[in-house]
């Protein structure tokens, strides 16, 4: 185990979750409750990402971490996105705003990991693929913990350089961290987390669909040195994410989750809701085009309070999730 993991008393990684979720308050009560908090740099400036990092050193002095984004290696079929496109306006429309358009697809990249490196947090993670390994060293040699999202044992193999994988199973919330834009031969966690142990030897955090102290207690014993949680913490007062992303958890309506593009362009695991239901199938593989596209449209029904057009991401035990206090959670999860 890194040296960074071994500083924490339980063995809880809180999930970054870009978009709004992650705020300096959660990390900072994770973080504090003896887990690791997590700040997510995705959609954000390099600027702003640094404010997040202070903003969560003014509240806690444990180490907590930064997940960014590898650039998206999409091949863009544009005639697939602007049928897309037209799909949406009659949602547009209906909610009475303007489709959103493509725009810079690196996530300001090259600035974010030149602010890291200037002055990193604990650990750093990617998610959507791995950095050079010339990155790597340059944060490993600042003391930093880097951490890399895998999906397969191709993708594991391809990240050795990294001092932590992150193995993530097909029933995670959110984003399949995958280093392409595909859902092809995803495993459960425990089987993927079976063939990681048994391929490589670095310190493993387990995540997909672990929502309970029984759950974290079953990876450890198959040989993860962490539980990553995501879906669990959205409720909790600590957390941005909407006031309808939060309700949608607990209400009755909502029965199953299920992979889709049609949010943005790129596998990710949320509530079945309307517009997953009527778009999935259409949405082309664009990300991060279609992101921008349908930014707009999730913005305004989450201000409307319509949950069937919000990207209610979503493990596959989110009816587990607590109303909560943070704290709280990491401590039932170690219990």
């Amino acid at each position: 185990m890194t040296a960074a993991l071994a500083k924490t008393d339980r063995p809880i990684i809180q999930a970054p979750m870009a978009g709004g979720a992650s705020t300096p308050a959660l990390a900072a009560a994770v973080s504090d409750a003896g887990g690791v908090g997590f700040l997510a740099a995705g959609y954000k400036t390099a600027a702003a990402m640094r404010e997040d990092i202070a903003a969560t050193r003014g509240r806690t002095s444990r180490p907590f971490g930064m997940n960014v984004f590898m650039p998206s290696l999409d091949g863009i079929d544009d005639g697939a996105v602007a049928a897309y496109r037209d799909r949406l306006v009659p949602e547009a429309e209906r909610l009475g705003v303007d489709l959103g358009t493509p725009s810079a697809r690196d996530d300001d990249y090259t600035a974010k990991i030149a602010d890291l490196l200037d002055d990193p947090p604990a650990f750093v993670s990617f998610t959507f693929g791995c950095p050079t390994v010339d990155v790597i060293r340059a944060f490993q040699d600042r003391g930093t913990t880097v951490v890399v999202t895998v999906t397969s044992t191709d993708e594991a193999r391809a990240a050795s350089a990294a001092d932590v994988l992150c193995v993530q199973g097909a029933e995670a919330g959110g984003h399949r961290g995958s280093f392409t834009n595909s859902v092809d031969g995803a495993l459960p966690l425990r089987e993927l987390l079976r063939l990681v142990r048994d391929l490589v030897p670095h310190p493993l955090i387990a995540a997909g669909g672990l929502a309970t102290s029984e759950d974290v207690a079953e990876i450890l014993s198959l040989g993860a040195a962490a539980a990553q949680v995501g879906t669990a913490f959205v409720r909790c007062p600590e957390s941005g994410a909407s006031a309808v992303h939060k309700a949608a958890l607990a209400d009755p309506r909502f029965i199953s989750t299920a992979m889709t593009r049609a949010f943005s362009g790129r596998p990710a695991r949320g509530l079945v809701n309307r517009f997953l239901t009527e778009h999935s199938a259409q949405a082309p593989a664009a990300y991060p085009d279609v992101h921008f596209i349908t930014a707009p449209l999730r913005r305004a029904a989450a201000a409307q309070g319509d949950p069937d057009v919000v990207n209610l991401w979503a493990g596959e035990a989110f009816r587990l999730a607590p109303e909560a206090p943070a704290a709280e959670i990491v401590e039932m999860l170690s219990r």
